[in-house]
Formats: C-alpha cells, sequence, structure tokens
C-alpha cells in the first residue's frame, strides 16, 4: 500500500481562491486514519503554509514539509530542520547580472523572507502570498549574511517565456531550474529540486520508493513526479508535467486531491498491486 502522500500546493491542494475544499480535507483526513503520511511540498517556504499545515492538522512532532522546491525539509511540530541546501552570494551575483543582461524582475528568498534590488509587483505577490517581510538590497554587493535558498527570474509570462528561451546552457549545468507559475522562474542547487527532498524525508522515515504517490501541476513537480512510486498530473497541470505522469486527476477546482486518496488509497481493491499505466480520470 502506498504510505506517503506529497502534495504540492498553489494549482494542486489549493483552488483558485487559495483554499483547501472540504472534500479535499475530508479525504486527507481519512487517509491519516489510515496511517498514511501526509507532506506538503512546496515551493513556498514554511511560512506560507502554516495556515494550511493546522488547518490539516499536520503540525506534530511526527509531520514534516518539504519547502522552497525541495530546498529545506522542516519538522513541522519542532521546526527541526531535517536538511537544507543554500545558494551562496556568488550565485547570486551571477544570477543578478545575468537578469540585468535579459532584463528580467529578480528576487530571493532567505530563510526568513524576501529580498529584491526593487519591488515589484512580482515580489509584492511573493511576500503577501507567503507572508513574508520584504528587504531592498543590493545584489551586486550581497555577502554571505544572507542565507539564501533559491533565487527567481518573475515577470510577465510572455517575457519569462522568452527570458527561459534565451538562458545560457551553463545555467542549467550550474543550477536545477524549475518553472513554479507563468511568472515564477526558479534557480536551486544543483542537488536539489522537490525529488531530492521527498526522497530524503522518506529515507528518513523508511519509506520505500514504490509506497509514495507524488501530486503536483506544474515544473517544479515533474522531478517528484518522475520519483514517486505514483505521480499524478492535475487535470489543469502543465503539459510537460501531464507527459510524465502516470495518472491525470481532476482538477484543482474539481478536488483532484480527494479523487487520488479515494481512488488509491481509500477503495479496498488492491490497487497498489494492480496499477499499470497511465491513466486519466473521467
Amino acid at each position: 500500500m502506498y504510505k506517503l502522500i506529497a502534495l504540492d500546493m498553489d494549482g494542486t491542494l489549493l483552488n483558485e481562491n487559495k483554499a483547501i475544499s472540504e472534500e479535499n480535507r475530508t479525504a486527507i483526513e481519512k487517509a491519516k486514519q489510515k496511517g498514511v503520511k501526509i507532506v506538503l511540498a512546496t515551493g513556498r517556504p514554511k511560512k506560507g503554509i502554516e495556515k494550511y499545515l493546522e488547518e490539516l492538522n499536520l503540525v506534530s512532532d511526527n509531520d514534516y514539509c518539504v519547502t522552497y522546491n525541495g530546498g529545506v525539509i522542516q519538522n513541522t511540530g519542532t521546526n527541526e530542520v531535517i536538511s537544507m541546501q543554500l545558494l551562496h552570494e556568488e550565485d547570486v551575483h551571477y544570477l543578478y547580472n545575468l537578469s540585468k543582461t535579459l532584463d528580467v524582475n529578480i528576487h530571493a528568498l532567505t530563510t526568513t523572507g524576501c529580498i529584491s534590488p526593487k519591488l515589484s509587483k512580482y515580489t509584492k505577490l511573493e511576500i503577501d502570498l507567503n507572508n513574508i517581510p520584504f528587504e531592498e538590497v543590493d545584489f551586486q554587493s550581497i555577502d554571505s549574511s544572507y542565507n539564501i535558498v533559491k533565487v527567481m527570474f518573475i515577470d510577465d509570462e510572455n517575457k519569462l517565456s522568452k527570458v527561459i528561451a534565451n538562458l545560457p546552457k551553463e545555467v542549467y549545468e550550474k543550477y536545477t531550474v524549475v518553472r513554479s507559475a507563468p511568472f515564477f522562474l526558479e534557480f536551486l542547487d544543483k542537488s536539489i529540486n522537490k525529488s531530492t527532498g521527498v526522497k530524503s524525508l522518506a529515507k528518513a522515515l523508511n519509506i520505500n520508493q514504490n509506497e509514495i504517490i507524488c501530486v503536483g501541476d506544474a515544473g517544479n513537480d515533474v522531478h517528484m513526479l518522475k520519483y514517486a512510486g505514483l505521480g499524478v498530473a492535475m487535470g489543469n497541470a502543465f503539459s510537460e508535467v501531464k507527459k510524465i505522469a502516470d495518472y491525470i486527476t481532476y482538477t484543482n477546482e474539481e478536488n483532484g486531491v480527494a479523487h487520488i486518496i479515494d481512488k488509491f488509497i481509500l477503495n479496498d481493491t488492491d490497487l497498489f498491486e494492480n496499477f499499470n499505466g497511465i491513466e486519466k480520470a473521467v
């Protein structure tokens, strides 16, 4: 049977109003009662998901979250950091210079908040979404006093697509690069992604790869969907996410997470043994 479900937040567990539906909440509670570990795996910092952790009763010494797209794994009850991988000031300098060359807005998330050379509307969206503090910082002279988990290019969807098309090859050699939203492009340490976060946590919990379900909708979810025993794309997922998924569920407006839990966790049929290919919820 499946023992762990890693859930992306925005576009997956949350509907367009940034809320958890009653159907999803009820299904998660039933899965927990069966002993399944529920893990929120998100690009957000822990501060940005605390209200959802509380709503789902996932704040205890036995609960964990994967945040910053795998950059930080943390116990939700004790706040103990299980693992954390930071970028360095040289990375910020490099990416800042690249942002100026490509004429794209930039900011970075630290372990305590958000920093940027200026407060763009996309940075404002970030800090409001996650309820984190903002500091205006000169990225050219930034030093090691900032614990930077990820750097992000942030801009209009069409502009960001053009930026991605013009990224030099060496960027992909130096960093994990994921598009977490139409207007967010993220750069993390090369060794980090949601897959490494879920894998590290599963190892600590003695849970096997084939006992894991991962559910997501965007480019930053691809790694963990490929890793999972069952990789699930939302009905509203990016096309590239659907292509690599084992199963496509309903959209985030149609309680797609609840459908997965009902089908693969709560159903009496041994779906873990019998599931053998790509399906689509209809």
